[in-house]
């Protein structure tokens, strides 16, 4: 079955997992209430979208995946223990994802990239996508999060978010992406957000862009932006960085307001 990519309004929205988990805990620790928020905000309009199917939610893992992945050494040797332990972990936090939404109203199911997705050397080669269009075709909302996958070079491999946001976008031809972080958007020296974000601005903000202050094994903030810019500049797709952990920022971006910082293709 071929990839639905002529779907026109497909929104994919990436909830950062500092928004969502205490991030600076060594064991995982949720945030129910952050979740429970965001489920709300996420409902008004998903519950419209998911019936046209336009709408993908992918989370990050937080403090399920990232100290479990440090302590196994994912990142530099195959564990199958640390495989089994970590997938385990950020299914529970997909679990719990998942039946936020679905008490919020949002028609929500579980896409773990685990069984969806397979790595070269750290870099999506495949993914098994058609139950996704599927899902969309019949009005559910996939929700898809931060990962341990088996990687053809390596064994296993920690798949990010970061990474998965701009692969199903352009295979799904998404219309628009927001990643829901805990700052305003991009920042430069000053603190300031910066507007506007393209391939040929890059190089000169990107001094300014830092990685993550707790334990991160998938690049922080500069992680996103390199994918996003990327995604840009080969397909056209723009996104969205803006601050979830103000109230009403989720909604007003799924509702088309101006928010954060917006990655562009060059003019």
């Amino acid at each position: 079955m071929k990839y639905l990519t002529d779907r026109t309004d497909l929104t994919v929205l990436k909830i950062g997992g500092s928004i969502i988990t205490e991030r600076s805990s060594q064991t995982p620790k949720a945030l129910p209430g952050e979740i429970n928020r965001i489920a709300g905000e996420i409902a008004g309009m998903a519950v419209e979208a998911a019936n046209k199917g336009n709408l993908i939610v992918v989370h990050g893992a937080g403090s399920f995946g990232h100290p479990l992945a440090r302590e196994y050494r994912l990142t530099e040797q195959f564990d199958m223990e640390g495989v089994i332990e970590t997938h385990r972990s950020v299914r529970k936090l997909n679990n719990m994802v998942v039946d936020a939404l679905n008490r919020a109203g949002v028609p929500a199911v579980p896409v773990h990239p685990f069984s969806s997705f397979l790595l070269d050397n750290g870099r999506i080669s495949e993914m098994f996508g058609a139950h996704i269009s599927v899902m969309l075709e019949r009005g559910m909302v996939p929700v898809l999060h931060g990962d341990v996958v088996m990687d053809a070079t390596r064994g296993a491999a920690v798949l990010s978010g970061d990474q998965v946001v701009p692969y199903i976008a352009q295979k799904l031809g998404a219309e628009s992406i927001g990643i829901a972080s805990v700052t305003d958007g991009v920042l430069d020296d000053k603190g300031h957000t910066v507007p506007v974000i393209t391939p040929a601005s890059f190089d000169e903000v990107k001094i300014h862009i830092g990685g993550s202050s707790h334990t991160d094994v998938t690049g922080g903030m500069l992680g996103k932006v390199t994918e996003l810019v990327d995604l840009a500049d080969r397909s056209g797709i723009s996104s969205r960085i803006f601050n979830a952990s103000i109230p009403g920022n989720v909604r007003a971006f799924l509702d088309g307001a101006t928010v954060g910082t917006l990655i562009q293709k060059d003019k």
